[in-house]
């Protein structure tokens, strides 16, 4: 088996933020990182200033902390998929257990029924069944369904039993003239 590598990823440079603001940051910080720690902090600041108000000198790790563990977390590459950031495989993965995908019906020639879909009982497995058994969150069994078993949409599965068979040139050869694919020689041409 053949084996495929991206050299790509070796040529990645990733900018790098040296000042903020007039502030020396030394060595300086992954852009992506900060603009991601930034947008993070914006989105998550806003809401807790117009319900709360300002910080108190205890509260203010609230503020601050969850966005910026989120950002270094997110902006680090995955390790699963080399090519990715770690945010993008959350998203990701947050996308698929909500909304699934669209399956691939006959290499995209027509578009799957909504049965043709993975349920979102069968995204979640056992997650769904440790949810709805937590106290207080059992009418969640309306939104994942209560049966487990599937709807199926297809037939039973075929078995292949394929042998495969290496015949010599010379049967080939008889095939070929049986089957009349050979043109018959005339008297005095070989």
């Amino acid at each position: 088996m053949r084996t495929g590598h991206t050299f790509t990823r070796h040529w990645d440079l990733e900018t790098k933020q040296h000042e903020l603001l007039g502030v020396d940051l030394g060595e300086g910080v992954a852009r992506r990182g900060l603009v991601l720690a930034l947008v993070l902090l914006a989105a998550w600041t806003l809401p807790l200033l117009l319900i709360f108000g300002l910080p108190g000198v205890y509260t203010v790790s609230l503020y601050l902390s969850p966005p910026i563990v989120l950002a270094i977390y997110g902006a680090q590459r995955s390790g699963r998929t080399e090519r990715r950031r770690n945010m993008t495989q959350w998203a990701l993965r947050v996308r698929y257990l909500t909304l699934g995908h669209r399956p691939i019906v006959c290499g995209g020639r027509r578009a799957a029924s909504r049965d043709e879909w993975i349920p979102l009982r069968d995204r979640w497995g056992e997650r769904a069944d440790i949810i709805t058994d937590l106290p207080g969150l059992a009418p969640l069994t309306i939104l994942f369904g209560r049966d487990r078993a599937r709807k199926r949409t297809a037939g039973p599965d075929l078995v292949l039993n394929a042998r495969p068979r290496v015949y010599g040139p010379d049967r080939v050869w008889q095939a070929r003239r049986r089957f009349g694919h050979v043109k018959p020689t005339q008297k005095g041409q070989a």
